[in-house]
Protein backbone atom coordinates (compact mmCIF):
# COMPACT_ATOMS: atom_id res chain seq x y z
CA UNK A 1 0.00 0.00 0.00
CA UNK A 2 1.51 3.33 -1.17
CA UNK A 3 1.81 6.42 1.69
CA UNK A 4 -0.54 8.75 1.43
CA UNK A 5 0.97 12.88 0.92
CA UNK A 6 0.02 13.57 4.82
CA UNK A 7 1.73 10.22 5.97
CA UNK A 8 4.56 11.04 4.50
CA UNK A 9 4.28 14.51 5.64
CA UNK A 10 3.78 13.07 9.21
CA UNK A 11 6.72 11.17 9.82
CA UNK A 12 8.86 13.80 7.88
CA UNK A 13 7.64 16.43 10.20
CA UNK A 14 7.41 14.29 13.23
CA UNK A 15 11.30 13.14 13.10
CA UNK A 16 12.52 17.01 12.22
CA UNK A 17 10.19 18.69 14.50
CA UNK A 18 12.83 19.88 16.92
CA UNK A 19 13.99 21.93 14.27
CA UNK A 20 10.53 24.04 14.41
CA UNK A 21 11.48 24.03 18.19
CA UNK A 22 14.79 25.47 18.13
CA UNK A 23 14.14 28.08 15.67
CA UNK A 24 10.92 28.88 17.87
CA UNK A 25 13.18 29.27 20.96
CA UNK A 26 15.63 31.67 19.04
CA UNK A 27 12.62 33.96 17.71
CA UNK A 28 10.41 34.62 21.21
CA UNK A 29 11.16 34.76 24.52
CA UNK A 30 8.41 32.86 26.09
CA UNK A 31 5.84 29.58 25.59
CA UNK A 32 2.96 31.29 24.48
CA UNK A 33 4.69 32.77 21.41
CA UNK A 34 6.78 29.63 20.90
CA UNK A 35 3.60 27.39 20.52
CA UNK A 36 2.16 29.99 18.07
CA UNK A 37 5.22 30.45 16.33
CA UNK A 38 5.50 26.31 16.20
CA UNK A 39 1.39 26.09 14.70
CA UNK A 40 2.43 28.56 12.16
CA UNK A 41 5.15 27.06 10.85
CA UNK A 42 3.97 23.52 10.99
CA UNK A 43 1.12 25.17 8.61
CA UNK A 44 3.03 26.75 6.77
CA UNK A 45 5.21 23.67 6.24
CA UNK A 46 2.24 21.71 5.61
CA UNK A 47 0.23 24.54 2.83
CA UNK A 48 4.17 23.97 0.86
CA UNK A 49 4.94 20.18 1.36
CA UNK A 50 3.53 19.38 -1.83
CA UNK A 51 6.06 21.44 -3.72
CA UNK A 52 8.83 20.27 -1.85
CA UNK A 53 10.65 18.52 -4.80
CA UNK A 54 13.29 16.50 -3.04
CA UNK A 55 16.16 18.74 -4.61
CA UNK A 56 17.60 19.28 -1.02
CA UNK A 57 16.98 17.19 2.18
CA UNK A 58 13.71 17.40 3.68
CA UNK A 59 15.44 18.84 6.99
CA UNK A 60 17.11 21.40 4.62
CA UNK A 61 13.96 22.61 3.14
CA UNK A 62 12.03 22.57 6.12
CA UNK A 63 14.78 24.87 7.86
CA UNK A 64 14.18 27.81 4.89
CA UNK A 65 10.33 27.05 5.30
CA UNK A 66 10.42 27.86 8.71
CA UNK A 67 13.24 30.77 8.94
CA UNK A 68 11.09 32.44 5.99
CA UNK A 69 7.77 31.86 8.05
CA UNK A 70 9.88 33.08 11.77
CA UNK A 71 11.60 35.84 9.90
CA UNK A 72 8.73 37.50 7.92
CA UNK A 73 6.09 37.04 10.75
CA UNK A 74 7.97 39.18 13.50
CA UNK A 75 8.92 41.49 10.92
CA UNK A 76 5.12 42.54 10.16
CA UNK A 77 4.74 42.87 13.95
CA UNK A 78 6.23 43.36 17.46
CA UNK A 79 3.01 42.32 18.98
CA UNK A 80 1.23 38.74 18.64
CA UNK A 81 2.16 36.22 16.09
CA UNK A 82 -1.63 36.40 13.77
CA UNK A 83 -2.25 32.10 13.44
CA UNK A 84 -4.56 29.77 12.00
CA UNK A 85 -6.47 27.31 14.29
CA UNK A 86 -4.90 24.40 13.52
CA UNK A 87 -8.19 22.47 14.26
CA UNK A 88 -9.11 23.72 10.81
CA UNK A 89 -5.97 21.64 8.86
CA UNK A 90 -7.34 18.07 8.08
CA UNK A 91 -4.20 16.24 9.56
CA UNK A 92 -2.91 16.32 13.26
CA UNK A 93 0.63 15.84 14.96
CA UNK A 94 1.60 14.97 17.93
CA UNK A 95 3.55 17.56 19.78
CA UNK A 96 6.41 16.68 21.61
CA UNK A 97 7.08 19.07 24.58
CA UNK A 98 10.01 20.74 24.06
CA UNK A 99 12.97 19.75 26.61
CA UNK A 100 15.04 22.44 27.31
CA UNK A 101 17.30 21.09 30.33
CA UNK A 102 20.01 19.67 28.05
CA UNK A 103 19.64 23.67 26.72
CA UNK A 104 20.29 25.78 30.18
CA UNK A 105 24.13 26.50 29.67
CA UNK A 106 23.13 27.91 26.35
CA UNK A 107 20.65 30.26 27.90
CA UNK A 108 23.30 32.92 27.54
CA UNK A 109 24.06 32.17 24.38
CA UNK A 110 20.40 32.36 23.25
CA UNK A 111 20.17 36.02 25.08
CA UNK A 112 23.00 37.06 22.83
CA UNK A 113 21.45 35.75 19.88
CA UNK A 114 18.25 37.19 20.13
CA UNK A 115 19.95 40.77 19.79
CA UNK A 116 21.22 39.85 16.58
CA UNK A 117 19.32 41.15 13.72
CA UNK A 118 17.11 38.13 11.70
CA UNK A 119 19.47 36.90 9.12
CA UNK A 120 22.47 36.82 11.35
CA UNK A 121 20.09 34.91 13.98
CA UNK A 122 19.39 32.35 11.10
CA UNK A 123 23.08 32.27 10.33
CA UNK A 124 23.89 31.40 13.66
CA UNK A 125 21.35 28.86 14.25
CA UNK A 126 22.32 26.95 10.83
CA UNK A 127 25.60 27.27 11.98
CA UNK A 128 25.21 25.75 15.39
CA UNK A 129 23.25 23.46 13.78
CA UNK A 130 26.36 22.03 12.48
CA UNK A 131 25.07 23.07 8.74
CA UNK A 132 27.91 23.41 5.62
CA UNK A 133 28.48 26.70 4.34
CA UNK A 134 26.58 25.56 1.46
CA UNK A 135 23.84 24.38 2.83
CA UNK A 136 23.42 27.53 4.66
CA UNK A 137 23.96 29.29 1.34
CA UNK A 138 21.03 26.89 0.10
CA UNK A 139 18.81 27.10 3.13
CA UNK A 140 18.87 31.13 3.49
CA UNK A 141 18.82 31.98 -0.55
CA UNK A 142 22.60 33.80 -0.91
CA UNK A 143 26.06 32.91 -1.61
CA UNK A 144 28.22 30.79 0.10
CA UNK A 145 30.64 33.30 -0.14
CA UNK A 146 28.39 35.29 1.47
CA UNK A 147 26.90 32.94 4.06
CA UNK A 148 30.92 32.77 5.27
CA UNK A 149 31.15 36.61 5.11
CA UNK A 150 27.86 37.01 7.69
CA UNK A 151 28.75 34.19 9.52
CA UNK A 152 31.93 35.99 10.55
CA UNK A 153 30.44 39.33 11.53
CA UNK A 154 27.78 37.40 12.86
CA UNK A 155 30.56 35.88 15.22
CA UNK A 156 32.17 39.45 15.90
CA UNK A 157 28.39 41.21 17.21
CA UNK A 158 28.23 38.18 19.42
CA UNK A 159 31.79 38.14 20.67
CA UNK A 160 31.18 41.41 21.75
CA UNK A 161 27.49 41.02 23.23
CA UNK A 162 29.04 38.33 25.01
CA UNK A 163 32.48 39.82 26.21
CA UNK A 164 31.32 41.99 29.47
Amino acid sequence: MQKSLEDNFLNDFESNQNIVHKICRIYTTNQSDHNDLFQEITIQVWKNYSKFRGDSKFSTWMYRVALNTAISLYRKSTKKVKTQDIADVAFKIKAVEYDDTEEQQLKALYKAIQKLNDIDKALVFLYLEDKSYKEISLALGISEVNARVKMNRAKDKLKKILTP
